[in-house]
């Protein structure tokens, strides 16, 4: 750790404290402000937390110039390449890739834990049909915690592991239910002789009357979906997991308030509004007059899926998707449907265009994974959804780790006041009865 040797802040150019600069193991330096407001008087001011690092962590760096995302130092390409997503949720919760045994134990442990107690299906029925699947998420894992609550000691550790492995392990069963009271199907249990993405796709897909099998393309594009989707470092819906918890709330709430956050269309809603986008373009021949749109600063229209607000160069999980996208399709047979085809060509438009490559607006991973849920036969309105079952991990990690944290105090972030100064009631004035 270094210092900065003064900080000035009045007419007189004099120094009137010095605040510490922090160095991480790589990325930039950050200044330690805690004591500004006690030296000080002042705060800082930052909407959006940009300039801000609201916690020291170890799980997840993002180099947003360079286009480089490592999960526990490992770059996500090589995992996405050579590990499977249950390797990936071990990595993330405890720092290492697991040898031979832990993995069995691990993935063990989340297969027997992916069942939910039957009562829980009970909160389904008080959900109207046509209901969002992320409305319907955020009341039924928020109820986990009244049927799991044998384990919610936060500050034990062995407690916090159980937590992970149940929220890890049910949340996909939760998923599968909701899109299966969507479209009024009985609900498929998990089978224990399936692997992690065979069991989901399996309660996905299957009925009473017809059971269903995934091919092993198909269930490596979901495991690499997901393994894309597992961590984002502080974004805004992992910053809400640990703002929740921060107060003491227990796992499944803190869950569930990132659940909320990522329902917003700016964060995990993105992949959906992609689907949406292309059903609006509607032809290969409207492309040019959507693209000229996109230019035009005074049309509200925006092309979904393309930039990235950290990443200011190519999305590294973008080249992974793409090429996910084309075995699926390969495998499916679907590059001459028209949804597919309208989607490549804007691609191709988008990767040539002079507009697009000079203000670095290329495809991002949620352009190629809206593309891939789709072709999986997964409901649109479900993408978000299946967002939220890959990042559980993440978020459960950063739970873990700020709980852990000797460091960490309730969040609590301060503002630029600009209302009304103090005032008085006028004389006279009755309250109305």
């Amino acid at each position: 750790m270094t210092h900065l040797r003064s900080l000035t802040l009045n007419e007189n150019a004099q120094p009137v404290c010095e605040l510490p600069v922090l160095t991480g193991s790589t990325g930039p330096n950050v200044i330690d402000v805690q004591a500004l407001y006690k030296d000080t008087g002042l705060f800082t001011y930052d909407p959006g937390f940009n300039s801000t690092a609201s916690c020291r962590s170890t799980i997840t760096f993002i180099d947003g110039e360079k286009g480089i995302l490592l999960y526990r130092g490992y770059p996500i390409e090589q995992l996405a390449e050579q590990c499977n997503f249950l390797e990936v949720c071990y990595l993330i919760l405890n720092g290492e890739l697991p040898d031979a045994p832990q993995l069995s134990s691990f993935e063990h442990n989340i297969t027997m834990h992916t069942m939910v107690h039957d009562q829980l299906t009970n909160f389904f029925k008080g959900f109207r049909r046509d209901a969002h699947p992320m409305a319907i998420m955020v009341g039924v894992v928020g109820a986990l915690s009244a049927f799991y609550h044998d384990a919610l000691d936060i500050r034990s550790k062995k407690d916090r592991e159980m937590c992970a492995i149940r929220l890890i392990a049910k949340v996909p069963t939760i998923v599968a239910m909701c899109h299966k009271y969507s479209t009024g199907m009985p609900f498929m249990y998990p089978q224990n002789k399936l692997s992690y993405v065979e069991n989901f796709l399996r309660m996905m897909h299957a009925t009473p009357c017809d059971d269903y099998t995934a091919s092993p393309v198909l269930v490596r594009a979901l495991d690499r979906i997901l393994i894309l989707h597992a961590d984002h470092e502080q974004n805004a819906s992992t910053s809400t997991v640990r703002l929740a918890g921060s107060s003491g709330a227990n796992p499944f709430a803190c869950i569930t308030a990132g659940i909320a956050c990522l329902w917003g269309a700016a964060h995990g809603g993105a992949n959906e509004a992609v689907l949406n986008m292309l059903e609006k373009i509607g032809d290969v021949s409207h492309i040019p007059e959507y693209i000229n749109k996109a230019k035009d600063k005074n049309d509200p229209f925006r092309l979904m899926g393309f930039g990235h607000r950290v990443y200011k160069n190519h999305d590294p999980r973008a080249k992974l998707m793409r090429t996910t996208c084309y075995e699926v399709l390969d495998e499916l047979g679907l590059h001459d449907n028209k949804l597919f085809e309208l989607a490549l060509e804007l691609e191709r438009i988008a990767l040539e265009d002079d507009y697009f490559i000079e203000k670095k607006l290329y495809p991002n991973v949620d352009f190629y994974s809206g593309i891939v849920l789709h072709a999986l036969g997964i409901p649109t309105n479900m993408f978000t959804a299946m967002f939220a079952m890959g990042r559980t991990v993440g978020w459960i990690a950063h739970w873990d780790e700020m709980i852990a944290d000797p460091e960490q105090k309730i969040g609590r972030p301060r503002q630029l006041y600009t209302g009304a100064v103090q005032r008085d009631v006028p004389a006279g004035h009755k309250k109305t009865v």
